[in-house]
């Protein structure tokens, strides 16, 4: 057990995680103690504490003292904390994070933002590694990416165009690592029409709204799109080609992730209704692994239905898999890689393993300390990376998540003319994503910054996020919410 006391609720979010990152398996608990004599106490496992802004000294850890901590602003302050903190730990504990003090999901944000500003790769790299503490390695990635993604957004009209995301919430079984608002079809068999029912109704609303705009990628994720039936893909693409447009249409993806949920019957709705990408996602090509993480397919059916779509005319498709899964050796991954090399996808998505809250697994399954962890996982993301390399992809886009072992990324590989549009969009947020379905989540580039909603502080925003409910029934139940919602902010 972990113990975490700060004096103010503004330093909690980014030492919780700064921690966390150090001691993925450990329990945390953390509360906010304004007359606290120091600005982060952090008690260890092992008895010891670390103390972030005190004369006094520790018996785990040289203290801080309040002499070294004068800062300008209380961002000053933030940064100033964390860059102790993480010293303090990495001397504690012996280890380094690849991403250093950076608890944020986009760091290639901030590479974008210093290319967009003119800053060279050479000017770029060891400021970032100075000042987010972050390995060279890492650093030269998100230039990289950032550049690469840079090169694709220029296609893009953020003022008039937007994108399409459409939620689907059912799979065929429920992966242990899974924490998205999906449900097992067998859960929500009959309610099925009556959620096509209601995302129709949305998806009409939707395009009325945006019948002035450009409608640049749409993006059918889940949960598992291909686990409706072949006539409910039908209604539901024809309800897309029937109210949006594709004049301006870049890429139209279809989540397969299932190779368990596909037929050449919804292969063949996919193809008549000119969906451009699939991803078909296998996670492993270990059978050991599938039946841990509780999909009941065989290996053999990956080969089959990737096989499948190919010979169909699928000409992109993208496969993603997960590092770290439980009981998973460098030598699985290296099997896994083996196999995928050979059916030579266009794009690749290799994630860390994150486990959240509302996932079945929890950090106890995998059975090991940190250090191993940390160790697996770097040789894996060093395999992916030379694997994808071997197969002509390039790494285009990158995103962290909570939670996520090692303090890893995950990162997606392509084609030089196979990068997923969407994905960049997604990461960088400069266009307005629309989404439909529970649990969607519509991200509005508003042209003039407003007041951030629900902040006490006068903090001004540029994006305007709105919440689908997750629950499915409830979503059915209360569509005409979800409508109202978007309809107060939808191209203001």
């Amino acid at each position: 057990m972990i113990q975490i006391v700060c004096k103010s609720e503004a330093y909690t979010y980014n030492v919780y995680h700064i921690v966390k990152a150090f001691f993925p398996s450990e329990e945390m608990i953390s509360r906010v103690e304004e007359k606290a004599s120091h600005y982060v106490m952090v008690q260890l496992p092992d008895a010891g504490r670390i103390l972030i802004g005190t004369g006094e000294t520790d018996i785990r850890t040289e203290a801080v003292s309040d002499e070294q901590i004068q800062p300008l602003t209380e961002k000053e302050l933030k940064y100033q904390i964390d860059v102790k903190l993480y010293h303090e730990l990495k001397r504690v504990t012996g280890r380094s994070l690849a991403w250093g003090i950076l608890t944020g999901v986009r760091p290639t944000k901030i590479a974008m933002e210093k290319a967009e500003e003119g800053w060279t790769k050479e000017r770029f790299v060891p400021w970032f590694q100075a000042d987010c503490l972050v390995s060279r390695k890492k650093a030269e990635l998100s230039w990289e990416i950032a550049k690469r993604e840079q090169a694709l957004l220029e296609k893009l009209d953020y003022e008039e165009g937007y994108s399409l995301y459409v939620g689907i919430p059912f799979c065929p079984t429920v992966c242990t690592y899974c924490s998205f608002s999906s449900g097992a079809l067998a859960d929500w068999a009959d309610r099925v029409e009556d959620y096509l029912d209601a995302l129709v109704k949305e998806l009409v609303f939707i395009a009325e709204k945006s019948s002035k705009k450009r409608l640049n990628t749409i993006y059918i994720g889940g949960g598992t799109p291909t686990t409706l039936t072949a006539s409910q893909l039908e209604r539901l693409l024809g309800c897309i080609d029937r109210y949006f447009p594709r004049e301006d249409l870049l890429e139209y993806t279809v989540e397969a992730g299932r190779p368990d949920s596909i037929t050449r019957e919804k292969l063949e709705v996919l193809k008549r209704h000119g969906v451009t990408r699939l991803s078909i996602n296998p996670q492993s090509m270990q059978q050991k692994t599938l039946d841990i993480i509780g999909r009941k397919h065989r290996v053999e059916e990956i080969v089959e239905a990737f096989s499948l779509a190919r010979g169909m005319g699928f000409d992109h498709i993208n496969m993603d898999l997960i590092a770290g899964l439980p009981k998973e050796t460098a030598a699985d991954m290296a099997d896994t890689l083996r196999q995928i090399k050979k059916l030579a996808p266009d794009s690749l998505t290799v994630h860390s393993l994150a486990i959240k809250r509302a996932a079945k697994m929890e950090w106890e399954d995998l059975k090991t300390d940190a250090d191993e962890i940390y160790r697996t996982l770097s040789e894996m993301i060093e395999m992916s990376k030379e694997a994808a390399g071997q197969m002509g992809l390039l790494p285009y886009y990158l995103y962290r998540q909570k939670n996520i072992a090692g303090n890893f990324e995950n990162v997606g590989y392509a084609k030089v003319d196979k990068a997923g549009i969407y994905n960049i969009l997604i990461m960088e947020e400069k266009q307005s994503i629309i989404a439909a379905g529970a649990g969607a989540s519509t991200k509005i580039i508003l042209k003039e910054p407003i007041p951030m909603p629900g902040s006490k502080k006068k903090k001004m925003t540029r994006l305007m996020r709105i919440e689908n409910v997750k629950a499915i029934d409830a979503y059915i139940s209360r569509i005409g919410e979800m409508t109202e919602r978007k309809g107060e902010w939808l191209w203001r």
